[in-house]
């Protein structure tokens, strides 16, 4: 089908492509993508107040003054494609980008616009560079694009990218490394103007096996949502059919399939396979796809959400040819499992957020604690009290880092052990140094018998100060 799609589209002429191409290409194919005239979707709006905005644009503005003189067009766009901003001050190119709707309000995904630069990289979340005549869509053929993108550097969740545009028939040597260093200034400015965490590990693709004829990790007695959902994913696959668990990132979805298939099948080996760098996708699908065709092994395709485009059809393939066994697979939610595996999915169950939990909560941190010290750990009531009251963005594996850091303080924790981020509510985004004069105040008010008119004193404020000083990082008072 691609040559003929290639035969048709280049009057006559077939067009060398990389794999990664000819799958772009393809699915714009099945999209229905314009093949002769863009005509993407319009917004309107977009959203200029995200510390991604925010930092995207001072970094192509930035860059965009070294460039001033080049008729190279920057833009920032959402993880759906749309454009939220362009620089540009060549009179020329805008009023070519103009005619073709790449302006700030308008998608440019692969499914509007057929294969583009910014389009592939959001698809295959990869740096991308698209010449001339390799877009899909005969009016983008002047144009050569090269685009990276962009994750969130603590949680890893796709924000969008960084897109430079010029004229084809200039040089695009530098024009993905250019792209490449502006997307990683984007990320690092995030990450100093953001929360203070620590930034979330390069994907390696970890496979590995989660049980060998031995029950894997226990799981507490939890309450009903949690019961609920595993009710859903053991009946579907006593039923023999392919489940899909859904839910933010760090909520338990693997723990989940690996207790019901363990107990379907008690002697199964369970593999559990994260999703790579895109860079090496190629080789995680050669370690452990051929699993997929053993009878006593059953695997966990975790986080399909991010699998780039072309590694989730190649895994549909490998399933619908090989796989003996259904397949399982955790993603954010069922409409950002690929299409390419979303046929492969008979039954989607949705495991809750543990703030929709809190009954979860005190089981779960006495069973972090007993993994972190070997021992039982134990929680007074003003810790219980601060735990269910948090609202865990980050879910379970936040609870876990949080109660191993204070289980390491003591046997018997208190609000006073806990970490401070959990002492505070939502607020809106802090710089390093609030960051650490928050930590300060709600480390003092935490400590037994400290007022806050105490807590005043010891920090060397007044009580006016350190009440707006509360009220503005959402700090958590004794009662």
């Amino acid at each position: 089908m691609d040559e003929l799609v290639d035969w048709a589209r280049t009057g006559g002429a077939l067009v060398a492509r990389t794999p990664r191409l000819s799958a772009s290409w393809r699915r714009s194919h099945d999209y229905g993508a314009p093949a002769e005239r863009v005509d993407p979707v319009f917004i309107g709006t977009v959203d200029d107040e995200s510390l991604f905005f925010q930092c995207g644009q001072e970094v192509l503005h930035g860059l965009h003054e070294t460039l001033a003189n080049e008729p190279i067009s920057l833009m920032l766009t959402d993880e759906d494609g749309h454009v939220l901003s362009r620089v540009c001050n060549n009179r020329a190119l805008i009023d070519a980008l103009d005619k073709t709707y790449l302006a700030p309000g308008f998608a440019f995904s692969e499914r509007e616009a057929g294969t583009n630069g910014l389009g592939l990289a959001l698809a295959d979340r990869t740096p991308s560079l698209v010449r001339g005549d390799e877009h899909y869509c005969t009016a983008l053929w002047e144009y050569t694009c090269a685009a990276v993108p962009v994750l969130d550097p603590v949680h890893g969740r796709l924000l969008g990218s960084v897109n430079l545009t010029t004229w084809s028939k200039k040089s695009a040597n530098l024009l993905l490394a250019l792209a490449q260093t502006a997307a990683g200034h984007t990320s690092a400015l995030m990450l100093s103007r953001g929360h203070g965490m620590r930034p979330r590990p390069t994907p390696r693709g970890d496979v590995f096996l989660m049980n060998a004829a031995a029950r894997p990790e226990s799981v507490p007695e939890l309450s009903g949502p949690w019961h609920a959902a595993a009710a859903e994913v053991r009946a579907a696959l006593a039923e023999g059919l392919s489940v899909g668990v859904v839910g933010e990132r760090g909520v338990g979805k693997s723990t989940l399939l690996a207790a019901a298939l363990h107990r379907l099948r008690p002697h199964d080996r369970i593999l559990h396979a994260r999703p790579p760098d895109p860079r090496d996708t190629e080789s995680w699908l050669t370690l452990w796809t051929p699993e997929l065709g053993k009878d006593n092994t059953s695997v966990i395709a975790a986080e399909v959400d991010v699998l780039p485009s072309w590694a989730a059809t190649e895994l549909g393939g490998i399933v619908a040819a090989h796989a003996r066994r259904p397949l399982t697979v955790t993603a954010r939610d069922a409409a950002s499992i690929p299409d390419a595996l979303a046929s492969h999915v008979d039954a989607v169950v949705e495991l809750p957020p543990l703030r929709h939990r809190p009954d979860d909560i005190p089981a779960l941190a006495e069973h972090f604690g007993r993994r972190a010290r070997g021992r039982e750990v134990r929680f007074t009531p003003a810790a219980v009290r601060v735990l269910r009251t948090y609202h865990w963005p980050d879910n379970a594996e936040q609870l876990r880092r949080v109660v191993r850091e204070a289980a390491n303080r003591s046997d018997v924790v208190d609000a006073r052990h806990l970490s401070p981020e959990v002492l505070c509510g939502p607020t809106r985004t802090l710089s390093r140094i609030e960051i650490l004069e928050r930590d300060e105040i709600a480390r003092c008010l935490a400590e037994p018998g400290v007022t806050v008119t105490r807590a005043a004193e010891l920090l060397g404020m007044s009580r006016a100060t350190i009440y707006r000083k509360i009220t503005q990082y959402g700090i958590r008072t004794r009662d």
